[in-house]
């Protein structure tokens, strides 16, 4: 699935771009990737429009997290500290960060690899048709040779 939302991140540089479902389904699978995937991907993507409709995202809002047990266990502490990195940051605000959160626990397994939480922040800053700044997107690509942007 996430190889998906990279393609995607990486050919449709905003969300609104992206053709209706069914069409990016058959551009996706024309270009290689498995229907599975496919359709993984797309529900994510639904949930992802989903959480960021109203959000009302305001970059001034501000709040303490308290994180429940399922939480802790599913994001584990290396993603859960990334993400604590970028609030301080001030790249995340905490509406976002609800975001970020939402669509992680909806990843399969468990801890989620911090590769993959980076990549769910691209999707949020992506579907909101935002980009962060240069500095911020350089750490947020993975270091793996097949998530790099050509």
């Amino acid at each position: 699935m996430f190889d998906v939302l990279v393609y995607l991140y990486e050919h449709y540089w905003r969300s609104d771009a992206c053709p209706d479902s069914d069409m990016l389904a058959r551009k996706l699978s024309a270009v290689g990737f498995e229907a599975d995937e496919i359709r993984e991907a797309l529900a994510w993507l639904d949930g992802l429009s989903e959480a960021t409709q109203d959000q009302g995202i305001d970059p001034a809002d501000s709040s303490i997290r308290v994180y429940s047990g399922v939480e802790l266990e599913h994001v584990g502490p290396e993603a859960l500290g990334f993400l604590r990195f970028l609030e301080s940051a001030g790249v995340l605000s905490p509406r976002m960060r609800e975001v970020v959160l939402d669509r992680a626990l909806v990843v399969p397994g468990g801890p989620i690899a911090l590769d993959d939480l980076k990549v769910i922040v691209l999707m949020v800053f992506w579907s909101l048709g935002e980009e962060p700044d240069a500095l911020i997107l350089d750490e947020l690509f993975a270091d793996d040779e097949c998530r790099q942007i050509h």
